[in-house]
């Protein structure tokens, strides 16, 4: 078994330093804010028996967006690290608020108001949430949901039947980062064409109903879900604690996230931990005042 690093970052006060707490009493070995040079050290010497979970934000000595990314991407490639990333998020408002409440100075604005500070940091961490294996929103959560959350989803009892994420793109901005198997999904009936649908996405009734009425669409899902299922026993018999699929289609807004939600309701039928990201619909979402958070894709599961 190799190394298992668990990457932990998001905006200040979104309840990052909790869930570093939390995943402690789940049995992580936690360090917290290590400079990002002295990250590979890590993994020279013989893996631990329990997972790392790695603490990373803007007050970290060196943080550097540009050399986190180089550093995920490093990390991925590495065959000797089991890579994830956790990404703890919170809408704008509510950061505001919090700040207020504790009346701390935000890291990156310590004599502008806290509300620059947090609009400058979302900024600055866009490529990071874009590229994170779990999204977690705290805007309505109190920490103790956050810790539950977190057992859902990093308690060993999860850990031993695995993990499913699901993830809809669109081919023209790139494969997802990390995705295990991916199914083309441009093949299907595009609701796009449709005035009543195009401004809809695959979460609506409407585009599903459109999308499943594609006359092959029926053997396409039965196909995909029946290999799915089939694989996932398989994968928890070969040790792995989470795997990542994704569906793209030209635009990342209909087919992929229609059939992504329907296969994720499948396997939460199943009994899996089903988590579903929608990429393109989060970017959408990131570009609208005060959405921050609200693209998150959600969970689903046993």
């Amino acid at each position: 078994m190799g190394h298992r690093l668990l990457l932990v970052t998001g905006p200040s006060g979104a309840g990052r330093s909790t869930s570093i707490d939390a995943l402690e009493d789940l049995g992580y070995e936690v360090i917290d804010n290590l400079p990002l040079r002295l990250v590979p050290r890590l993994i020279e010497g013989a893996p631990l028996e329990r997972p790392i979970a790695l603490g990373l934000d803007v007050r970290n000595r060196d943080f550097n967006v540009t050399a986190l990314i180089e550093l995920i991407d490093t990390l991925t490639r590495d065959p000797r690290v089991a890579l994830q990333v956790l990404y703890v998020d919170c809408a704008p408002s509510e950061l505001i608020r919090r700040y207020s409440q504790t009346r701390r100075r935000h890291p990156l604005a310590p004599a502008e108001t806290p509300a620059e500070g947090i609009a400058r940091e979302i900024d600055l961490l866009a490529p990071i949430r874009v590229r994170a294996d779990h999204l977690i929103d705290t805007t309505e959560m109190s920490p103790h949901d956050l810790k539950a959350e977190l057992a859902q989803w990093f308690g060993q009892s999860v850990a031993s039947r695995m993990a499913v994420s699901l993830q809809s793109f669109s081919y023209k901005r790139g494969l997802p980062r990390g995705v295990d198997m991916v199914f083309d999904c441009r093949f299907l009936r595009n609701p796009y064409w449709e005035a009543a649908l195009r401004d809809l996405d695959g979460r609506d009734a409407a585009v599903v109903a459109h999308v499943a009425d594609d006359p092959r669409f029926a053997e396409f899902f039965e196909r995909v879900s029946g290999l799915v299922q089939f694989l996932l026993p398989a994968s928890v018999a070969e040790g792995k604690a989470h795997l990542s699929i994704g569906f793209g289609c030209t635009g990342g807004q209909h087919r992929s996230v229609a059939v992504a939600e329907m296969l994720g309701k499948a396997l939460a039928e199943a009994g899996w931990a089903v988590s579903k990201r929608h990429r393109e619909l989060e970017r959408r979402a990131a570009v609208t005042p005060g959405a921050a958070g609200t693209g998150m894709g959600g969970v689903t599961g046993a």
